[in-house]
């Protein structure tokens, strides 16, 4: 089994007034199926509150962050599924839920994981 990353930045989501409580119930539909059918591994938001920070291997801290992940934010899912056409199934199912298109990242397999 693979492991998937279904997510979208803030701002994407094309909320029509009133419809947010209808957003929320319908991701959450999508994630307790998921949690059903086993493939449901971890969700959730990025905290857009608090600052990004680059750990070294001494402990030291710093601001300067790696470009990509400078501007990461948004929400995301992690599946465990047989095959990518298996993710590209969840992800619409996502992307309708949350009124938005969602971005499927394959990870690499870790026999550790």
């Amino acid at each position: 089994m693979t492991k998937y990353l279904i997510s979208f930045p803030s701002g994407v989501m094309e909320v029509a007034d009133g419809d947010w409580d209808n957003i929320v119930r319908e991701s959450h539909e999508v994630i307790e199926e998921a949690k059903a059918a086993g493939a449901y591994v971890f969700g959730g938001g990025i905290n857009e509150d608090v600052d990004a920070v680059l750990v070294s291997a001494d402990g030291s801290l710093s601001t300067d962050t790696y470009p990509r992940t400078k501007t990461l934010h948004g929400g995301m899912t992690v599946l465990e599924l047989p095959n990518r056409e298996a993710a590209e199934r969840w992800a619409a199912k996502i992307a309708k839920a949350c009124r938005c298109p969602q971005e499927l990242i394959e990870f690499m397999y870790d026999p550790a994981s």
